[in-house]
């Protein structure tokens, strides 16, 4: 009769039979009425569909059971104490108990578990289903954390986390979103949301663009004097970094030049760039003179202690000099300080250059890897960008615009900012208006580097990831809750692209209903 229990719960797949009374096999034993009843798991529930999440798990191998759903009583476990932080946080959002590390095992359990996998990519994790427990494990601390934040949206609003295995990770290892927070102040708490907005997407990066013409807006206690009086405290910064840090998400500084310093050059107008005829260029600093360097880098070394993370952009776009059609003859003196620094063919594109692998090497002391946007780079220049600089491209609208497959070509690292689709900036001047989640889900693959036409498969390695970004040109035309609205799908529609390149199962119409449940 024991055996032929075990047959009604666990069915006939099972392979477990009754014996007759000399140990062989026999027919099944005759069952209770309630027994009968009682369905078999391979029976009674269907196999098991995906979790419908965003990003979309990139795989999942279906199994036969009710699934999981968080309960009151139900604990969140972990087998190692570096965990303990993902623990806390998940067990938390879904209402249940924190029980740290245990080495019993109860029916409702959430497992969260390292498991070292060489060669493995850090951000994957596989999440298990089965006999009423859920068992999440990645190589590292953040693929567990994705791997909760799949389960977090599987059983949003009452839904069931379904039977079986989910194995993901993601196709691009750069998934950012950045912030001009230096033309339009937002609050601390703002961005906090934000983030939490980021980590359940997935995304990676927060870029923080903070200094500009129209402000700069960071506490600073070597420069006090060109801090604008809406700024962060470096105390909010510090929790802002450490929010991001506690959903895996790096936060990228970007103080822009040697252009875009405005603000630094309404403290120190001695530095500001002139022409020929001595009329001052907006926002434009005097890279000939060596306090221009001195003062950069002294905000730079500054900022690295407050943003530990290991990655760093330095701007160079739009620097007024270079958008001109004869940049020698418009600044001459950049031209003879160009002259003395690389010969008679010196360049003031030389000159740029060399800033900009100046601010390099300044960030690079402290382990940083920089970035700098696509028209940071010359072509034809005798003083070359150092090969550690990442291309963040973001247009191909400059004067003597290079395609990025050249960048490409040339074995530089490219991450994709592209302008056409990735752009939302405040007010649509120009020729910009509000990217759409719909286009990009359905146009958009970290390969449309540049325009709508996509580079060829074989530069896929050297595409690192792309970054979603705000932009405040018009900084009234849209409140803080506005802008968070109109970023919404566009970031979930980028995320998804961001995991996985591919055409997505979905319909732009189921995605954006999957979207609106789980916002």
């Amino acid at each position: 009769m024991i055996a032929g229990t075990v047959v009604a719960a666990l069915g006939v797949g099972v392979g477990l039979w009754a014996t007759d009374g000399d140990g062989g096999p026999g027919a099944p034993a005759a069952r209770t009425s309630e027994e009968a009843a009682a369905p078999s798991p391979s029976r009674s529930y269907p196999l098991s569909e995906e979790p419908r999440t965003i990003p979309a798990v990139r795989e999942h191998t279906p199994a036969r059971g009710p699934g999981w759903q968080p309960e009151k009583d139900h604990r969140v476990v972990v087998a190692d104490a570096s965990l303990a932080d993902e623990g806390r946080l998940i067990a938390g959002e879904l209402g249940m108990a924190y029980a740290g590390e245990k080495d019993d095992e109860r029916a409702g359990d959430l497992l969260l578990d390292v498991k070292q996998d060489k060669g493995a990519d850090p951000e994957s994790y596989t999440m298990t289903v089965r006999d009423g427990r859920v068992t999440v494990t990645g190589p590292a601390e953040a693929g567990v954390y994705y791997g909760t934040r799949t389960l977090k949206q599987a059983v949003d609003g009452g839904g069931t986390a379904p039977e079986g295995e989910v194995k993901d990770e993601p196709a691009k290892e750069r998934r950012g979103f950045m912030l001009d927070i230096a033309r339009k102040h937002y609050d601390a708490d703002w961005i906090k949301d934000r983030i939490r907005e980021l980590g359940d997407l997935k995304f990676n990066e927060l870029g923080l663009h903070f200094s500009d013409d129209q402000a700069f807006r960071i506490e600073s206690d070597s420069h006090p004097e060109i801090v604008s009086d809406d700024h962060l405290t470096k105390a909010q910064v510090k929790e802002i970094v450490d929010l991001a840090a506690a959903h895996h998400i790096t936060v990228v500084p970007e103080i822009d030049s040697p252009g875009h310093l405005g603000a630094v050059i309404a403290a120190h107008p001695g530095l500001q760039l002139r022409n020929a005829q001595g009329t001052p260029t907006r926002g434009a600093i005097d890279i000939s003179k060596p306090e221009a360097g001195e003062i950069v880098d002294d905000l730079l070394n500054e900022y690295a202690d407050l943003f530990p993370s290991s990655q760093w952009h330095l701007g160079a776009d739009e620097y007024q000099a270079l958008v001109v059609p004869d940049p020698e003859a418009s600044y001459p003196d950049l031209a003879a300080a160009a002259r003395e620094a690389y010969g008679p063919g010196g360049t003031v594109a030389d000159l740029t250059t060399a800033w900009l692998n100046a601010r390099a090497k300044t960030v690079m002391a402290h382990d940083r890897t920089p970035r700098a946007w696509n028209d940071g780079f010359f072509k034809d220049t005798s003083v070359e960008p150092l090969k550690e600089i990442q291309v963040a491209y973001w247009t191909g609208k400059e004067i003597g615009a290079r395609q990025p497959a050249e960048y490409l070509s040339a074995g530089r690292k490219v991450i994709n900012y592209n302008d056409e689709f990735l752009y939302y900036v405040l007010g649509e001047p120009l020729t910009f208006v509000y990217p759409t989640g719909e286009r990009i889900y359905e146009q958009w693959t970290p390969r449309v580097i540049r325009g709508t036409e996509a580079v060829d498969a074989k530069y896929d390695d050297q595409i690192l990831g792309g970054s979603f970004a705000v932009w405040g040109d018009i900084p009234d035309a849209q409140t803080q809750a506005q802008v968070a609205e109109g970023i919404r799908l566009p970031l979930a529609a980028t995320v998804q692209k961001l995991w996985d390149p591919e055409k997505p199962e979905l319909s732009w119409a189921d995605f954006k209903a999957l979207a609106n449940r789980l916002d």
